[in-house]
């Protein structure tokens, strides 16, 4: 019989996890609280939508677009490829994303481990994105969902997040703030379904990967 593995690859929630600067950092409180009386334990939480990991909307980038309620959840779950780019410094173009899938069937998710994400507890400085061709030509091959463990499928200084908006605008799926640490390069079982919240730019995602060996 098979042994099914499953991997976490999900960024914990807590004060400490790092957000992009400026953002609303999770943060804890409590209504009731069993230590000054009450009968149970409710908390409440404030945080944005990007802290940890996520899944953009195209709401994000568009004004009056659609918020994560409609994010079409097929896409999350499924066959999926995770692609090391630990050693790109830049741009990740399509010859980058081919040479390292060759030999894989599942292609119609991808998961980018650049070794740039906030999983070690810092927000880092710069991480490798993907090119605004690349990203088309993702497109155009029937891509469903491209997830990576940095925090924006853009760069950090891009003000016009040319790759969200080619990836979003035509119902490309996107997932942020992996932890891919201990993902190796290879094929999997997706499944990171995004909360069901209406109206936000992003969702929550609890993620993980499943192969069998």
């Amino acid at each position: 019989m098979n042994e099914r593995r499953v991997i976490d690859i999900s960024v914990m929630l807590s004060p400490d996890t790092p957000v992009w600067p400026g953002d609303t950092p999770f943060s804890c409180l409590w209504t009731w609280n069993m230590d000054e009386g009450s009968s149970v334990n409710v908390s409440a939480v404030t945080s944005s939508p990007h802290a940890g990991t996520h899944a953009d909307t195209p709401l994000h980038v568009t004004r009056g677009e659609a918020g994560s309620e409609s994010l079409a959840i097929a896409a999350f779950r499924g066959p999926v490829v995770v692609v090391d780019v630990t050693d790109v410094a830049g741009e990740i173009g399509i010859e980058e994303i081919d040479r390292r899938t060759r030999g894989y069937a599942a292609t119609t998710r991808l998961l980018l481990r650049t070794g740039r994400g906030i999983a070690r507890g810092m927000f880092p400085e710069s991480w490798p994105s993907l090119s605004v061709d690349c990203a088309r030509n993702l497109v155009a091959r029937g891509v469903v969902l491209v997830g990576m463990d940095c925090p924006s499928a853009d760069d950090r200084e891009s003000k016009t997040l040319d790759v969200h908006h080619e990836l979003l605008d035509r119902g490309v799926c996107v997932l942020e703030n992996l932890d891919l640490r201990e993902a190796e390069p290879g094929e999997y079982v997706l499944d990171a379904l995004p909360m069901k919240v209406a109206g936000l730019d992003a969702a929550p995602v609890r993620a993980v990967l499943e192969f069998t060996g």
